[in-house]
């Protein structure tokens, strides 16, 4: 039995493509802004703010939750979520520790 595609990689980078993963869509990226925006828990429906039909963004407030981001309960059209703080800060060190890394290029390639 071969290795699944994960298990080669590091953890780290795992988790790092899970972020960019839950992150690449701008949907979630524009339903993390509100949120964050209100500076509390959110218990409304976001179909007004952000346009999109309410199972569309069910899927997406499940993703974001799935991961941690997000916190709260969202079944169907009740919703009531808020950002957890610690895997926010968490995910912010992530990513400050995959961009600040040092880049040098010694040679060009082109």
């Amino acid at each position: 039995m071969g290795l699944t595609k994960s298990e080669i990689f590091s953890s780290e980078q795992n988790k790092l493509s899970s972020l960019f993963k839950v992150l690449g869509h701008p949907a979630r990226i524009a339903i993390l802004q509100y949120v964050i925006n209100q500076k509390s828990c959110i218990c409304n429906d976001l179909v007004v703010e952000l346009g999109l039909a309410q199972a569309t963004i069910s899927q997406h407030l499940k993703e974001l939750k799935s991961t941690g981001i997000i916190q709260g309960t969202i079944e169907g059209k009740s919703v009531c979520y808020c950002i957890n703080e610690n895997i926010w800060k968490e995910v912010q060190s992530e990513l400050n520790s995959f961009f600040n890394q040092e880049v040098k290029v010694t040679t060009c390639c082109s």
